[in-house]
């Protein structure tokens, strides 16, 4: 998600690769306007696949569709995409959807809700006349209160602020492709749920109990109301989803002095202004300090059981977290990946204690419970390191501020502050290639790198203000990034337990006809920028969607880039093709495809957003009446091919 606050909360003096690297054969490179020869330098690794693909067939075979700033949906020819479940429609047996947004807090509860995000696909046994059938598990990231209610947010009330919470969270469906090939919501299903902001959790792992977690409400520090602004995703290899809290700050209302804890995690700044203190106290973080660190975790659910309690494990870290990207270890521990989306902040993963078992997947219940976090130091020439975030390890003593592994959790930002992390252009949503084994995270912007005259560092008594302007390092090259890069590693030994990788920098995202070389990038086809969501298919390809928020969108820097965007690009060779365009306003998110690899289901977020994120009433359709000629509604797609054919090919 773009935030249109995005405040920066590191202030710590971590990323001055100047100090450490006195002449940077990258950056060199990248004022040279070689963006293309920088990124080939680091991995001797990336060439074999490159020098060899002429050999195999083409992975992308599709036309691309040209940039669009209409209001509308657009995907290659021999394609259909149809709207399959968009807010406010009913989840399983619940009330349908009122043009004029008048439905009930209780009605949103069993409805879809807003803006909708990451999502994964869980198959289920076939039944006759279908030819997949599944459960579709949904994000719902954050509000629009302009839209939500019939009024806005005029004559605010406890009404108002219930319907906000039970649009958030996330949406169980059960979906099935009938004999037709077409995709419906099986209502009612015994599957369909909903989770919200109320919808009681447990909390398990280290930090369970700790007295940073308990309130008046919890004093045992292990329950909790809620699930909220839910942006990426994962899942697990025993069936269970895996919804990540994202950016949980901005719903806290704290007028008064804040710690440095709570400031780093951008407590006590300008947020999206919910209002929810207002009716529901334990969202004043003044009066109930211990509320916000019961948020910013990776929440596990399990999608086949409608009884089951969602659970936050605690054992991942709390940050902004921007999806759970899993994969094994050569010895069958789990490992997962996050981002923390937001400028200036750092790339995780969790390895687990122990093994999965495949033959007893029941086994891995509290998998996640036990482990090891760590965070990533980048240097230059393309080496990395995994940091242990453990008590006692990287500086994370008592002396220091950290009196427990719980601590250290709690306060992962801080701790990862302590053991010198490398801060990164907004990490989003990381993917993981199943057929090459390598990992790719996308670096969606950072307008503020490197926006400081060399002078200022943060040594010499301006460490906040630098270190909101962090300069260029190897991997963020570029100052002013306001078209952002995907980044990618392979572990060493090919190991996802290693602590030890080699990355490269995969695309510079820009415009060529950009007049700063820097900008232009160094995309091997269609142009892109701001890169977001990420995902990688049974055979490879990388799908990208983009997030440019409607403050640029068609306009200077992103002039010629049209509306946000989805695009395929072939690991190998480096070819992006531009596979779907958006309506207007609107965040292309959520991408995950069924087993057969013949349906592709996507998000469309936020369509008419406008650079404020918070629609006028009087005026809702003004920027896009996607989907059906209304109140713009977020939605999820199905997209197929015509000829029944695999996506992409």
């Amino acid at each position: 998600m773009h935030n249109p606050h995005d405040p920066v909360s590191n202030a710590s003096p971590n990323p001055i690769f100047a100090e450490i690297l006195k002449v940077d054969m990258q950056r060199r490179r990248v004022l040279q306007g070689g963006l293309a020869a920088a990124a080939a330098t680091f991995l001797p690794w990336t060439l074999p696949s490159r020098q060899g693909h002429a050999a195999r067939p083409p992975m992308i075979t599709f036309a691309p569709v040209p940039v669009s700033t209409n209001d509308a949906v657009h995907v290659p020819e021999g394609y259909v995409a149809r709207v399959l479940y968009a807010w406010g429609d009913p989840v399983s047996d619940g009330p349908a959807f009122r043009p004029d947004a008048a439905n009930s807090a209780a009605e949103q509860a069993l409805q879809a809700g807003m803006h909708h995000d990451g999502m994964h696909y869980f198959p289920l046994p076939d039944e006759a006349g279908t030819h997949n059938r599944g459960l579709l598990v949904i994000n719902h990231e954050y509000v629009d209160d302009g839209l939500l209610h019939r009024d806005g947010m005029r004559t605010w009330s406890a009404e108002k602020v219930r319907k906000s919470q039970a649009a958030h969270g996330v949406s169980v469906i059960e979906v099935r492709q009938g004999a037709d090939d077409q995709w419906q919501v099986v209502r009612p299903s015994h599957y369909g749920r909903r989770i919200t902001a109320n919808t009681p959790m447990r909390i398990s792992g280290p930090a369970a109990g700790h007295a940073w977690l308990r309130t008046r409400d919890d004093p045992q520090g292990n329950r909790v109301l809620g699930t909220l602004n839910n942006c990426a995703n994962g899942f697990t290899p025993w069936g269970t989803y895996l919804a990540c809290e994202e950016n949980f700050p901005y719903y806290f209302a704290h007028r008064g002095e804040t710690s440095a804890a709570q400031r780093r995690y951008g407590l006590g700044t300008k947020g999206f202004g919910y209002r929810w203190e207002e009716f529901d106290e334990r969202f004043d973080a003044q009066r109930h300090p211990n509320e916000p660190n019961r948020f910013g975790w990776v929440v596990e659910i399990d999608p086949f059981d409608p009884d089951h309690v969602p659970v936050k494990r605690t054992a991942l870290g709390r940050f902004s977290h921007e999806g759970a990207a899993h994969t094994l270890a050569r010895d069958g521990r789990v490992v997962i990946y996050s981002g923390d989306d937001q400028r200036n902040e750092y790339i995780y993963k969790f390895v687990s204690r122990d093994r999965y078992d495949p033959a007893h997947p029941s086994a891995a219940r509290d998998l996640l419970d036990h482990g090891t976090l760590y965070v990533a130091r980048f240097t230059a020439g393309g080496a990395g390191e995994w940091l242990e975030l453990s008590h006692g390890r990287n500086g994370l003593t008592t002396e220091n501020g950290f009196a427990s592994q719980a601590e250290v959790l709690i306060h992962a930002r801080l701790a990862a502050d302590r053991a010198g992390a490398t801060m990164m252009d907004r990490p989003e949503w990381i993917a993981i290639n199943p057929v090459g084994g390598e990992a790719y995270c996308a670096l969606s912007n950072n307008s503020r790198r490197g926006a400081l005259p060399p002078s200022v560092n943060a040594r010499d008594g301006s460490t906040r203000l630098a270190s909101a302007h962090p300069p260029i390092d190897a991997a963020n090259p570029r100052a002013d990034n306001v078209f952002g890069h995907i980044l990618r590693w392979r572990e060493a030994q090919g190991d996802a337990a290693s602590t030890d990788f080699q990355w490269d920098i995969f695309i510079h995202c820009g415009d060529p006809s950009h007049p700063d070389p820097v900008k232009r990038g160094d995309i091997r086809g269609d142009t892109f920028g701001s890169p977001d969501g990420l995902w990688i298919d049974r055979d490879g390809r990388l799908w990208i969607q983009t997030d440019a928020s409607p403050a640029v969108l068609n306009k200077g820097n992103y002039a010629s880039l049209g509306n946000n965007q989805m695009l395929c690009a072939d690991t190998a060779t480096g070819e992006v093709r531009r596979f779907l365009t958006g309506p207007r306003g609107c965040e292309i998110t959520g991408a995950v495809g069924t087993p057969d690899g013949r349906t592709l289901f996507v998000n469309i977020q936020h369509p008419g957003e406008t650079a404020g994120a918070r629609s006028n009433p009087d005026h809702p359709s003004v920027n896009s009446a996607w989907p059906d000629g209304g109140r713009p509604r977020s939605a999820t797609l199905a997209i197929r091919r015509v000829d029944g054919g695999s996506i992409g090919t």
